[in-house]
C-alpha cells in the first residue's frame, strides 16, 4: 500500500484515500472506504473507475503498447503461437518447452464435444444468427460437467478452463455448419489449433480442404491479437458474473453475449459492411470527402480505435497477414481492391496521419477473414473463440484472489421520493 495520499473535500468535511501504484499506467486512488463516509463514486461507463487488481494484460493505448504478461502483442504474434499464448495468459509465465507440449497435449485431447450437444443444435432454427447458438451451447456445456464445477477448487477451475479453450474452436465450426446445412466435421489431433478449426469450417465429406501456411498462420495470429484486451465490456461481464459464484461455463457465455453486442464485438463485420456501401474503388474519393466533413454522419469503420488514440499495436503485425494471404489465395473480389485502396489513401493523406485515423486491427482481420471465405455472420464467434483464453484467465485470476465479494455497483437515483400509494377501486 502507497503511503501516497488524496484528500477529497466534501462539504466541510475532508476525507483521505490511499494512491496505489501498480507496475505500469496510471496510479489509483482506493475510494473503497467511501461509503462509509456517506458518498459514492459516480463513473457511468467506468471510465475513470478501476475494478480490479489483475496482472494478465496492460494497455497503453496513448503510445500505442499492449503486453500480455509483459510480453509486447508484436513479438507474440510474429514469434509464438496460440498454444502458447494460451498458457502464458492463464498460467502467468511463458512456458517451458515441456511445459508447451504437455499444455498442447492437454488442448488437443480435449478438442471433442460431447454427442449429446449435436442434438443442441438441432433445437436452433436453421437461420438462428450464429452467435445465438453460441451463447446457448456454451452455457450447455456446464450441463456435462456438473459433478466438476467447484469455482473453490483450483484443479476443477483450471480443467474448465482447458476445456474451454479446447473445445469453443469445435462449437464455433458447429454453429458455422448448422448455418449453412453441411455436416459437423470432428476434429482432428494431427493438425494444429488453427488448422483443425479452418478444416472443421471448411472440410466436407466429399473432397478434402487443403489449408495453405498463410492461411493458417494468418488464423492462428488473428486469434493471438484477440486473446485479452484487459477490463473491455466482456471482460468485465465475465468477471462479475463469476464473482457471484457462477460456474465458468456460464461465466463465458455471459461474455459471449456482451460481446454479440454491435459496440463490441461487431467492429470487424462493419469494416466490411462499410466496403460494401463503398461498392468500388472509383467511388473511394467520395466516401473519403463524407469522413473529412464533419456535418456528414459518415465515419470510416476500421480506422482509429477507441483505446489506441497513436496506433493500435496489433494492426502492424494483422497488416503482414494480409497481405500475405491475399497474394497466396489470389482472391478475386471488388471488395478486397476497395480495401486495398482505401488503405493506400489512408495511410498517405495527411488528414489521417494528423487524426491518428490509421487502419486498425479489426480492418485487416476483416479483410483476412472474408478471403479465407468465412461469412460476416461468424465474424463475431471467431472473436469469441479467440477470447475465451482472456474470459477465462481473468477468471481464474479473480477466483484465486482472496477476499472477493460478489459485484454489487452504486447508482445516483432521479426517480421518486416516497409516495403515498392509493389502491385502485376493483
Amino acid at each position: 500500500m502507497s503511503e501516497k495520499m488524496a484528500t477529497l473535500k466534501a462539504g466541510d468535511v475532508e476525507i483521505e484515500f490511499p494512491i496505489i501504484e501498480g507496475t505500469e499506467g496510471h496510479p489509483v486512488i482506493d475510494v473503497r472506504a467511501l461509503g462509509s463516509k456517506g458518498y459514492f463514486t459516480f463513473d457511468p461507463g467506468f471510465m475513470a473507475t478501476g475494478s480490479c487488481e489483475s496482472s494478465i494484460t496492460f494497455i497503453d493505448g496513448a503510445k500505442g503498447i499492449l503486453l500480455h504478461r509483459g510480453f509486447s502483442i508484436e513479438d507474440l504474434a510474429r514469434d509464438s503461437d496460440y498454444i502458447e499464448v494460451c498458457h502464458m495468459l492463464l498460467h502467468g509465465e511463458k512456458p517451458t518447452e515441456e511445459e508447451y507440449q504437455e499444455f498442447k497435449h492437454t488442448i488437443t485431447r480435449h478438442t471433442m464435444v460431447h454427442e449429446q450437444l449435436n442434438m443442441f443444435f438441432h433445437g436452433f432454427r436453421n437461420d438462428a444468427h450464429p452467435m445465438a447458438m453460441l451463447c446457448g451451447t456454451v452455457g450447455a456445456l456446464s450441463s456435462f460437467y456438473h459433478s466438476d464445477l467447484d469455482v473453490s477448487d483450483p484443479e476443477q477451475r483450471k480443467r474448465s478452463a482447458h476445456r474451454l479453450i479446447a473445445k469453443m474452436p469445435t462449437l464455433v465450426a458447429m454453429c458455422y455448419k448448422y448455418n449453412v446445412g453441411q455436416p459437423f466435421v470432428y476434429p482432428r489431433n494431427d493438425l494444429s489449433y488453427a488448422a483443425n478449426f479452418l478444416n472443421m469450417m471448411f472440410s466436407v465429406p466429399a473432397e478434402d480442404y487443403k489449408i495453405t501456411p498463410a492461411v493458417e498462420r494468418a488464423m492462428d495470429r488473428i486469434f493471438i491479437l484477440h486473446a485479452d484486451h484487459e477490463q473491455n465490456a466482456s471482460t468485465s461481464t465475465v468477471r462479475l458474473a463469476g464473482s457471484s459464484g457462477a460456474n465458468p461455463y456460464a461465466c463465458i457465455a455471459a461474455g459471449v453475449a456482451s460481446l454479440w453486442g454491435p459496440a463490441h464485438g461487431g467492429a470487424n463485420e462493419a469494416c466490411l459492411k462499410m466496403l460494401e456501401e463503398i461498392g468500388s474503388v472509383d467511388r473511394i474519393p467520395e466516401f473519403i470527402a463524407r469522413a473529412k466533413d464533419k456535418n456528414d454522419p459518415f465515419r470510416l469503420m476500421g480506422f482509429g480505435h477507441r483505446v489506441y488514440k497513436n496506433h493500435d499495436p496489433r494492426a502492424t503485425v494483422m497488416r503482414e497477414s494480409c497481405h500475405e494471404v491475399l497474394a497466396e489465395l489470389n482472391v478475386d473480389n471488388p471488395l478486397l481492391d476497395v480495401a486495398m485502396e482505401l488503405e493506400r489513401i489512408a495511410l498517405s493523406d495527411p488528414y489521417f496521419a494528423e487524426k491518428k485515423l490509421f487502419p486498425n486491427v479489426d480492418f485487416y482481420s476483416g479483410i483476412v477473414l472474408s478471403a479465407i471465405g468465412i461469412p460476416t455472420n461468424m465474424f463475431t464467434c471467431i472473436f469469441a473463440l479467440a477470447r475465451t483464453v482472456g474470459w477465462i484467465s481473468h477468471w481464474h485470476e479473480m477466483m484465486s484472489q482472496p477476499g472477493q465479494k460478489i459485484g454489487r455497483p452504486r447508482q445516483l437515483y432521479t426517480g421518486h421520493s416516497k409516495r403515498e400509494y392509493t389502491p385502485l377501486k376493483k
